[in-house]
């Protein structure tokens, strides 16, 4: 940072870098330090969250505590051929114009305290759990998160002061049959068949259609070791997803009772764990209008943009699940993101990390409502 001549450069030094060495959830300890060392250099205090990665600063001074979040961690995926850490979803992003509001605000007189949590494990849906454990939103009245959005939702220069996401449960499910020679099918239980009774199972789940959802297999495993041999094991998992909490838990419940049914059928050993759930968007309308005043005041109310509803999903809202007096909102910038997030080849403007920079600033320093 000391080379850089501007605050313009400053992100942008520190974007490059994050961009440059992803680390995947639960191991973005030179991350941390990182942001330990940029944090050290900006002389504003500041607390790891201890056995796990990441870390909390704090500037200014009062009773009351307005915090923001940004998610740290990288995806793991195939990037041309090679398998490796990825900011794909746009993490590193996210860091960056979060410190880039603090770097904006540390010298500026606060009659309350701001709080930046850093927080890791948000891809896999138990990092805000972690860092709530470990006393992120302590004493905090109002949150704020944020987060790029692909260009179909928000184009560069528009800004959403609320992101609805949706929720999200994640499925492992094993099967236990029979193996048989390709020729005597009759003497296996072939798991195949069941995989496609429960793609069928999925297929044939009927909700409410004026509210979004989705349940649909994202793994399969199934070999026999041979083209002649007819598996009887397989593994698979599912990715299901609903607008909102009630619709998601009817849909689990209707899936558990499908699978059930399954098993019975065909006579088979099958188990299932659900992994992980991430829950829908409890906006707070405060949180919003905060959000939106800061986007106007900032940038003018031609880059102000409707509140989005994605059915993307988010750890971000399990703050507001553990603690529901929390006044919440996740903030959504446009920066003609492409092809989509968690694409390995996702790219963006990143001059969109500026104009977030300074909304997130702005809204920081409003006076809580």
């Amino acid at each position: 940072m000391s080379k850089a001549i501007t605050v313009e450069e400053t992100i942008y030094q520190w974007f490059d870098h994050f961009h440059k060495y992803p680390e995947v959830s639960w191991k973005e300890f030179e991350t941390t330090k990182k942001i330990a060392s940029i944090l050290d250099e900006l002389q504003v205090t500041y607390r790891l969250l201890g056995d796990v990665p990441g870390l909390i600063a704090e500037i200014g001074t009062g009773d009351e505590i307005v915090a923001v979040r940004a998610d740290i961690d990288a995806l793991w995926q195939e990037v041309d051929g090679k398998w490796q850490a990825n900011h794909s979803c746009g993490h590193d992003a996210n860091m960056t114009m979060v410190l880039g509001s603090l770097l904006l605000l540390k010298d500026r007189p606060l009659k309350h305290r701001v709080r930046f949590i850093f927080q890791p494990a948000e891809e896999l849906g138990n990092g805000a759990c972690a860092a709530f454990d470990r006393g992120a939103v302590d004493g905090v009245t109002h949150l704020f998160g944020v987060h790029l959005r692909p260009i179909e939702e928000l184009p560069l220069g528009k800004i959403s002061p609320a992101i609805h996401h949706g929720a999200a449960y994640f499925l492992e499910g094993t099967i236990q049959g029979i193996d048989a020679h390709g020729a005597r099918p009759h003497q296996g239980k072939n798991a195949i068949d069941v995989i496609m009774a429960v793609q069928q199972m999925l297929h044939s789940i009927h909700l409410s259609p004026f509210e979004p959802h989705s349940a649909k297999l994202t793994k399969i495993i199934a070999d026999g070791g041979s083209t002649n041999i007819i598996p009887g094991n397989a593994s698979f998992s599912m990715d299901i997803r609903a607008q909102h909490n009630q619709q998601l838990e009817l849909l689990r419940s209707k899936i558990e009772t499908g699978l059930k049914s399954i098993q019975q059928q065909f006579d088979i050993d099958m188990g299932w764990n659900w992994l992980d759930f991430t829950p829908g968007a409890e906006v707070s309308p405060i949180a919003a209008k905060m959000a939106k005043d800061a986007i106007i005041e900032t940038l003018g109310e031609e880059h102000l943009a409707d509140e989005i509803t994605t059915p993307g999903s988010d750890d971000f809202h399990f703050y507001t699940v553990k603690k529901p007096e929390l006044k919440a909102a996740m903030i959504g910038i446009g920066a003609n993101l492409t092809p989509g997030l968690h694409h390995p080849k996702m790219t963006f403007d990143r001059s969109a990390l500026i104009d977030a920079a300074k909304v997130l600033a702005c809204v920081l320093e409003k006076k809580p409502e």
